[in-house]
């Protein structure tokens, strides 16, 4: 076992909870997530190598893991049936391994939870997309994935953060970290809180939506950044949705819009100079082109015609979460920087500003999709 993952957590002791065949061999941290630890685990399995993800699952975060894992066995199951017929179905779901006394989960003597899943191998995820085409791909993943789950039986799913994408709610938490002050950062504020206060009308504008009964609530991935579809390395295809822990009932928009927020922008999401910020029409063509693709067939007239809306709103919501930690001592967020949190936040809000400048073409792209797709739909 590898010295980084011994030092921290007891490797072996967690893979030998797991029902899975073979010598284990090492753990390695892997990925590059804010939220859980991530190590790839290595077996020998009679001369074979093989390979299997573990995580810990942030309980601080996530404060029911048994519910949690509830409903990434239900969707990963579900999923899996919808692709059983295709020759590579392995690798088009996540598959849990379960421990030994069949459980999706572990929970260790620290009382850590912990997950595995077989490693998908011939595939990657990126952080920054690379090209149109990439972004097209990784849309249309996230967009089937939305309509496998369309008819999920069932209970409704356990809501793992409450109101994670509930965009009042996350202004609500910068108002009061405002008023806490506990860090004393307020002060050096001004021009961010004077952006969110421009702004604070449009919070509220798709849940307005759904209240009317326009947008459904479906069951969402609630975290498409693009480093959560896995690619093939040969082909290109969106071949696996990852990083389940968010899957829960919302609306479709908040996957549109975080697609939105995070792939159209060159910059990284902690970018510094801020004129590396830029909201790329050909990038936000191809998502929206991949997204209809996946999910056309379901999505009402209101969905659509919000979808550039929703990259806004999804953007101005987790600059609102960036800077509300940012307030509140960084508890949330990992940070590798003092500024780390507030250097995030000022990137998400120069995006809304370069989405706003060009929000009449986004809009018009997306009703010339609109009309060609119900045209075939009349068809």
């Amino acid at each position: 076992m590898s010295e980084s993952a011994k030092g921290i957590h007891n490797l072996p002791e967690i893979a030998s909870a797991f029902y899975i065949y073979g010598d284990f061999v090492e753990a390695v941290p892997y990925g590059s997530g804010h939220i859980n630890d991530t190590f790839a685990a290595t077996y020998d399995q009679s001369g074979r190598i093989v390979r299997y993800v573990f995580q810990r699952i942030n309980h601080n975060v996530f404060k029911n893991p048994p519910a949690l894992m509830d409903n990434v066995l239900r969707v990963t199951n579900h999923v899996k049936e919808k692709l059983s017929h295709l020759h590579d179905s392995s690798r088009r779901t996540l598959t849990l391994a379960l421990t030994h006394n069949e459980k999706p989960f572990y929970r260790d003597s620290n009382g850590n939870y912990w997950r595995a899943y077989l490693f998908i191998e011939g595939a990657s995820t990126y952080d920054i997309i690379e090209s149109p085409e990439q972004a097209r791909l990784a849309a249309k993943a996230f967009g089937e994935f939305q309509g496998h789950l369309v008819d999920l039986k069932g209970p409704r799913l356990s809501e793992t953060i409450p109101d994670f994408h509930n965009t009042p709610s996350r202004l609500a938490n910068l108002d009061a970290a405002v008023k806490a002050d506990v860090c004393g950062r307020v002060k050096e504020l001004k021009a961010e809180l004077d952006f969110v206060e421009k702004r604070r009308h449009i919070v509220s504008h798709l849940l307005d939506l759904n209240a009317k009964g326009l947008i459904p609530e479906r069951t969402t991935h609630n975290d498409t950044k693009l480093n959560n579809v896995m690619l093939d390395d040969e082909t290109g295809e969106g071949i696996c949705v990852i990083d389940l822990d968010t899957v829960m009932p919302g609306l479709a928009l908040y996957d549109f819009g975080d697609l939105v927020r995070t792939s159209t922008s060159p910059a990284a999401e902690d970018e510094k100079d801020l004129s590396k910020v830029a909201m790329q029409m050909p990038m936000f063509k191809a998502l929206a082109e991949g997204y209809i693709q996946g999910a056309g067939h379901f999505l009402t007239d209101s969905e659509i015609e919000n979808m550039a809306f929703s990259g806004k709103l999804i953007t101005f919501e987790i600059g609102l979460r960036f800077l509300t930690d940012y307030l509140s001592g960084d508890k949330y967020f990992k940070i590798k920087r003092p500024e780390h949190n507030l250097d995030r936040c000022r990137t998400q809000f120069k995006l809304v500003e370069r989405i706003e400048e060009q929000e009449a073409e986004m809009n018009a792209y997306v009703a010339s999709l609109k009309k060609t797709i119900r045209k075939k739909g009349d068809n």
